[in-house]
C-alpha cells in the first residue's frame, strides 16, 4: 500500500443523472493539498458550502450514504468514495452543481476511468493508516448480519451473501490486493435490486433516475411477465422489459459470475472510507449493507481518534495507551498532586479509564491517618476529575495550551475505604460537551468493588 498521500494531477469532470434524485449533475474532481481529506462542495448553492466525507457527517443510510453539513447535502456518495478507497486517494475537492453524483452505469468504473485519465500524483506527506491490532466486530443477529475486522498487514475483504433466489443463491468473493484487483475486478460491479423492491423504492421517492441501464434487476416474483409489465409502468420505462431465462430482467449479462457480491464489496469499501483514514485490516462480512457498514465505520473511526490522540503524546515503546510520560504532556499537574498513573482506555468524546496506584509512600498518608492510613475521599474525587480532564482535553485542539477547571461536584458518595496497596480504576463518561463546558459521571473501583462516585461539571480554559 502507498505510504505517501495521493491526489490527482488535474481537474476532470463527469456529467449524468443521479440514481435516487433523478437530477442532472456535473461533478468535477479537483486536486487538493495534503491532509485536506475528501471534501464535497455544492457549487450550485450560495457561498459554495462543503461537507467533509467522514462518519460524523452521515445523515441518512436508507438506500445509500448521504452526507450533510449545514446547507451542503450530497446523496449516494458510496460509489465515489469506493473509487477513492480503491485508487488509494487521500485528498480531493469534489465539486457538484447538483445534489447527487451521476450514477453512470451503476458501478464505480466511470469514476475510475476519469480519475485515471486525470492522473494520480503522490504528495510530499506521509499517509497515516489505522492499523487494527485486535479483532473488532459489529453484528445484527435478527438480520443475520456479521462484520469482523481482524489484524492484517494489508487491507483485505472477504464477503458472503446468501439470498434465497435462484439467480443469486450464495455468493462469495475475496479482495486480497487493492492495487492489482480493484480497477478490473471490483470497480465494474453494478448495483442491483430485486423486482419486488422497485415499487417500494418508487413510493419512497427514490430511484427517480434508476433504469435497466444503471442497475441489475433480479426477478423474484411468481406472476411472470404480468408483474414485470406492471413494474415497468410504475417506473414509466420506455424500453421493453421481460422476465428472461437467467432470472435477471431482460437477461442482461453479468460482468462477473458473482457480480452482486462484488458490488456489495464495493459499497463496503466506500462506507469504510468514511473512517477518514485508510486502514490495514481484514474485513469479513456476511449479508452486510449500508447500515451495518456505517456502524462498523463509526467504531473504527473512534479507534482511529484514540490512536491518533495517543500517538501525539505516547512513545512507540509504551505498553499502554497513555503512560505517565504522556499524561504529564497533557496535564498541568505535578508532584504531589498528579493522581493518575496510566490511561488504559479512551473512547474519544465518550469515556476514559485510568489507573491510580495507591502506595504507602503517598505524602497524605503521613497525616491521614497515622497508624490507620486511608486515602482522603476528596483525593479520590480529584483522581476521577483528573481522568476526566484527559478525556475533556482530548476533545479539543492543542490540549497542551489548555487547562480544565471543575465548576461543580454533585452526588459524591464514598462506599469503601481506599488503603495502601489498592489500585484505583477510574471510569469517567462524558454526557454533554457544549461551548467548552462538559458534564461527566465518574466511578472509582478497587477490583470489582465500587468505592466512590460523583457527577462533575467542568470548563476548558486557556492556561
Amino acid at each position: 500500500m502507498h505510504e505517501k498521500q495521493r491526489t490527482i494531477q488535474r481537474d476532470i469532470s463527469i456529467t449524468g443523472i443521479g440514481l435516487h434524485t433523478g437530477t442532472n449533475c456535473t461533478m468535477t474532481f479537483k486536486p487538493a493539498p495534503p491532509d485536506t481529506g475528501i471534501r464535497f462542495v455544492r457549487a450550485d448553492l450560495p457561498g459554495k458550502p462543503g461537507v467533509i466525507a467522514d462518519i460524523d457527517h452521515v445523515v441518512d443510510i436508507s438506500r445509500g450514504t448521504t452526507l450533510q453539513s449545514g446547507e451542503a447535502k450530497v446523496y449516494t456518495v458510496e460509489h465515489v468514495l469506493a473509487t477513492f478507497a480503491g485508487l488509494q486517494l487521500d485528498n480531493m475537492i469534489v465539486e457538484l452543481d447538483g445534489q447527487e453524483p451521476p450514477v453512470g452505469d451503476g458501478s464505480a468504473a466511470p469514476y475510475v476511468e476519469k480519475l485515471l485519465e486525470a492522473g494520480i500524483q503522490n504528495q510530499d506527506a506521509d499517509k497515516f493508516y489505522l492499523e487494527i491490532d485486535s479483532p473488532m466486530a459489529y453484528s445484527e443477529p435478527e438480520r443475520h448480519v456479521d462484520l469482523i475486522v481482524a489484524p492484517s498487514d494489508e487491507l483485505r475483504i472477504t464477503f458472503m451473501i446468501d439470498y434465497k433466489n435462484p439467480a443469486l443463491g450464495t455468493q462469495y468473493t475475496s479482495l486480497v490486493d487493492l492495487e492489482k484487483e480493484f480497477v478490473k475486478e471490483f470497480a465494474p460491479a453494478r448495483t442491483f435490486c430485486f423486482l419486488s423492491e422497485i415499487e417500494m423504492l418508487k413510493e419512497a421517492g427514490l430511484i427517480k433516475g434508476g433504469g435497466l441501464d444503471n442497475a441489475v434487476v433480479i426477478y423474484d416474483s411468481d406472476r411472470g411477465q404480468v408483474e414485470v409489465d406492471r413494474i415497468r409502468k410504475v417506473l414509466d420505462l420506455k424500453d421493453k422489459a421481460f422476465v428472461g431465462k437467467t432470472g435477471i430482467i431482460n437477461d442482461i449479462p453479468l460482468r462477473f459470475y458473482n457480480e452482486p457480491v462484488r458490488h456489495k464489496t464495493l459499497d463496503l469499501l466506500g462506507d469504510l472510507f468514511l473512517i477518514g483514514v485508510p486502514f490495514k485490516g481484514h474485513v469479513l462480512a456476511a449479508r452486510s449493507g449500508h447500515k451495518a457498514n456505517v456502524e462498523l465505520a463509526r467504531r473504527m473511526r473512534a479507534l482511529y481518534k484514540k490512536k491518533k490522540f495517543a500517538s501525539r503524546f505516547s512513545s512507540k515503546d509504551s505498553k499502554f495507551l497513555f503512560d505517565i510520560d504522556a499524561i504529564e504532556k497533557i496535564m498541568p499537574h505535578r508532584y504531589p498532586f498528579l493522581l493518575i498513573d496510566r490511561i488504559i482506555d479512551l473512547e474519544p468524546d465518550k469515556s476514559v479509564t485510568a489507573i491510580k496506584n495507591v502506595t504507602i509512600n503517598e505524602p497524605f498518608f503521613q497525616g491521614h491517618f497515622p497508624g490507620h492510613p486511608i486515602m482522603p475521599g476528596v483525593l479520590i474525587i480529584e483522581s476521577m476529575a483528573q481522568a476526566g480532564g484527559v478525556l475533556l482535553l482530548n476533545a479539543i485542539d492543542d490540549p497542551q495550551t489548555k487547562v480544565v477547571y471543575f465548576m461543580s461536584v454533585n452526588n459524591a458518595k464514598f462506599r469503601q475505604p481506599v488503603v495502601p496497596g489498592d489500585q484505583l480504576r477510574l471510569e469517567l463518561k462524558m454526557h454533554a460537551f457544549r461551548r467548552n463546558t462538559c458534564k461527566m459521571t465518574g466511578q472509582a473501583f478497587v477490583g470489582d468493588k465500587l468505592v466512590a462516585g460523583a457527577d462533575f461539571m467542568a470548563m476548558v480554559m486557556d492556561r
